[in-house]
């Protein structure tokens, strides 16, 4: 399993999937996994889930069975550079949870530039009025889907 390092730029992320399937977008956050789906035609991003995060043989394995539920064809992961562009802790940690993960399966994986995504979904969150509470439960799965879009947007282009 996991014959290349995870990685892929979005072009030969997206020449290496097979037409009409869906990906799925992950936010990681250090206490939850949020996940996006697209649909099959890769315009869309929509949210799916949040996975409670425990330890990485159980993350990868709620990922992964999620990801063989939608019949996903590859996977986007967050990237958290710091604001100039440079990784820090978060970037290295994510890079690391990557690269365990493609030991684990034969999807190809690519990396999208998650700057701000999660402070974007929280305002538009709050200017639709949502409560605390209920901004908590849905902005990690949220953010998943604005990586995913941002990817899908780019393959669109490419």
């Amino acid at each position: 399993m996991g014959k290349s390092p995870p990685g892929l730029s979005i072009e030969e992320f997206a020449a290496a999937l097979p037409a009409e399937t869906a990906v799925m977008g992950l936010d990681l956050g250090t206490k939850t996994i949020g996940l996006a789906i697209s649909d099959v035609g890769r315009r869309i991003a929509s949210p799916l889930t949040t996975i409670r995060r425990t330890r990485f043989t159980a993350d990868a394995a709620a990922l992964l069975a999620e990801a063989t539920t939608y019949r996903v064809a590859g996977l986007v992961i967050g990237l958290p550079l710091n604001m100039d562009g440079s990784e820090g802790p978060r970037a290295q940690a994510t890079r690391a949870f990557a690269r365990n993960l493609a030991g684990r399966t034969d999807l190809p994986i690519a990396f999208w530039d998650e700057r701000l995504s999660t402070a974007a979904v929280t305002r538009t969150m709050i200017d639709g009025d949502l409560s605390r509470k209920r901004r908590g439960q849905l902005v990690d799965k949220a953010a998943a889907a604005y990586i995913l879009q941002g990817a899908l947007d780019r393959m669109g282009h490419a």
